[in-house]
């Protein structure tokens, strides 16, 4: 008997090691490192891991409580939360960034109008995101984000810094190039490595012929210079070395690039928002005048949100805005929307940041649940997410998001990376080194544009369709409804893979 369930069990796992298998673009070594297959040019599929609260090297703190508020049966709380937060605003930062946690404890608070929390080192934390825990209700017919957190400022370019990239070409996935000159630069400068935007390259996009309807705007060079936020973490002569990768390739046609220092003074972080329920007074279904948005980030840098819930908000449960870098947004969960479902609605889970991750997320009755805006610039990463009762699609929204994993994603509806055509007033080609890995949809449309880089479709299970235009390039496809891709994650295994 133990001969035989030893020979079953051998069996099953030889099965199991036999339906395994692995992307011809990555592949895992012996040790436990990722092994990329770059194309004719160098690209390869980039490195996500370096996304989210620090990059992911410090863990999300437990920071120490120094107000507790509890809940009153009668009137609005705005006003003592808002002077508990204006209270610890003006506590000194410790050593770790932090002032203090300001507790909410069980109960329901009445909201009338917005949180705001302006300063660094401020969490909000309650104590459950279920009816049972902290629940804060957004009444009245105004819309407004309920928590809003807001730095100021804005993306800053240090006069005189600018130089050019000397390269032909550098290709997606690299982190390093040549300069004219790095003398102007030192290691832990921040950076941005700027891509501009040209006639030439609109043209060969063909995003200066996008079919017009009323509203259409054909795309223009100037507002498509794209700045990537990044850091310098080695020099080697004019060699420059930075912390995460290009995510879209570098050509001397259109261009080639240029970096410069920068800096943004007033971008506020170390702003937490953590167990809480989150619900907005409604009229009917398709009522919207009231609150759309739970918890809003803009111009805020490693902060986080974790273990929150929001139900009956027209728009998200969080959404981070611009510039937003290094936010982390998981085991949260965004339930009935309620609002007209057309567009600019119920975009659950939002992003047009940089270097934000958002993991162990699920939505209900959604538009386009994770979601990325125009011009929203990687590395981002949407992981371990569901999706259910959708009414649009998942993916990049509009005018050429660049670099978006989204790794193992689970939908009853799409999942689409495409050109958008005249879709809102002339969308456009959505996104570039946009990487589905391991999804689960009911349908997928993955187009690559006509030029300056691709998209990928690494085992999705589901239908795979032509999307809006059947006449657009492929994106590059592999083992569709193939199941037992090995990693199973592929952001999971870069970053464990750039830990060992």
């Amino acid at each position: 008997m133990l001969k035989r369930t030893l020979l079953i069990g051998s069996l099953c796992l030889s099965l199991a090691f036999k339906s395994a298998w692995e992307s011809n673009l990555v592949t895992v070594t012996q040790n436990g490192q990722l092994k990329y297959k770059a194309d004719e040019k160098g690209n390869i599929i980039p490195d996500f891991s370096r996304v989210g609260y620090h990059q992911g090297d410090k863990k999300l703190p437990n920071v120490r409580v120094v107000r507790t508020i509890s809940a009153t049966p009668n009137g609005n709380s705005d006003q003592i939360i808002q002077q508990a937060i204006d209270e610890v605003a003006k506590m000194p930062l410790d050593k770790d960034g932090f002032r203090g946690a300001i507790l909410l404890k069980k109960g329901t608070y009445t909201i009338a109008g917005a949180l705001k929390i302006n300063q660094s080192g401020i969490v909000l934390r309650g104590e459950g995101d279920n009816l049972q825990g902290t629940r804060l209700v957004a009444v009245g017919k105004d819309k407004r984000a309920l928590i809003q957190i807001s730095g100021a400022g804005t993306l800053t370019e240090s006069t005189g810094s600018r130089v050019k990239i000397t390269d032909n070409y550098v290709p997606v996935g690299a982190t390093s190039f040549r300069v004219s000159s790095a003398s102007k630069f030192k290691v832990g400068d921040d950076i941005v490595l700027l891509r501009p935007g040209t006639n030439e390259w609109i043209k060969d996009i063909r995003m200066d012929k996008i079919e017009a309807r009323e509203g259409t705007k054909q795309w223009q060079a100037s507002e498509y210079n794209l700045h990537f936020e990044r850091k310098i973490t080695k020099i080697d002569g004019n060699k420059i070395t930075i912390d995460n990768p290009v995510m879209m390739q570098m050509e001397q046609k259109y261009g080639s690039g240029e970096i410069y220092k920068s800096s943004f003074n007033g971008r506020i972080s170390e702003v937490g928002i953590e167990n809480i329920l989150f619900e907005s007074e409604y009229a009917n279904d398709t009522d919207e005048d009231h609150s759309w948005i739970a918890v809003e980030f803009t111009k805020a840098e490693n902060s986080w949100a974790r273990n929150l819930t929001s139900r009956y908000f027209a728009y998200a449960c969080v959404s981070l805005k611009g510039g937003t870098k290094n936010i982390t947004v998981k085991d949260s969960k965004c339930f009935d929307a309620k609002s007209v479902i057309t567009g600019g609605r119920r975009y659950s889970f939002n992003n047009d940041g940089q270097q934000n991750l958002f993991m162990n997320l699920e939505t209900t009755e959604g538009r386009h649940d994770f979601v990325t805006g125009a011009k929203t610039l990687g590395p981002n990463v949407f992981y371990n997410c569901k999706a259910s009762k959708t009414h649009a699609d998942i993916g990049p929204h509009h005018r050429w998001a660049a670099g978006t994993l989204y790794d193992n994603i689970v939908t009853d509806g799409e999942i689409n990376v495409q050109d958008r055509g005249n879709w809102g007033s002339g969308h456009g080609w959505a996104g570039v080194t946009q990487v589905l890995w391991n999804c689960k949809v009911k349908r997928a449309a993955v187009q690559s544009p006509w030029a300056s880089g691709l998209n990928y479709s690494i085992g999705t299970q589901g239908e795979k369709y032509d999307g809006r235009f059947s006449g657009r390039p492929d994106g590059v496809w592999e083992n569709i409804n193939k199941e037992g891709l090995n990693p199973e994650s592929l952001y999971l295994a870069q970053f464990k893979s750039r830990r060992k």
